[in-house]
């Protein structure tokens, strides 16, 4: 399984924390790069749901390395959410981020760009 997340009540305090990005000017720039990237060239949908946020990409081991990657950084420098990888029923990768409060808003107001050509929904993937 290549599920990576947080559980339990350390969980849920830390994602009742403040709402921010721990990165550096430099890395927060790489970070999103990197995100934007992948998007533009296997970005398949982008669902707000109603604790965050699901983004869904085609399947490739390189694809799902570099999600992996990505998600382990910000399982470190936005940890007021809790970001996981998973394959779909039809094969696709997901990555979806959740969060409590304030940090659902933020989330939703995240990972816009490389969706803003193709379809962005408030329902399941």
């Amino acid at each position: 399984m290549m599920t990576t997340h947080r559980t339990g009540a350390s969980a849920e305090r830390e994602l009742s924390e403040l709402v921010a990005c721990t990165l550096a000017d430099t890395d927060l720039k790489t970070q999103r790069e990197r995100w934007i990237n992948l998007g533009e060239h296997f970005g398949l949908s982008r669902y707000e749901t109603a604790d965050g946020l699901r983004l869904s990409f085609k399947d490739h081991p390189a694809v799902e390395a570099e999600l992996q990657a990505l998600i382990e950084v910000e399982n470190g420098c936005c940890s007021w959410a809790a970001w996981s990888v998973e394959r779909s029923q039809d094969g696709a990768l997901v990555m979806t981020a959740s969060s409590q409060d304030d940090g659902i808003a933020a989330l939703h107001a995240m990972f816009t760009s490389p969706w803003s050509r193709r379809e962005n929904s408030s329902g399941p993937p």
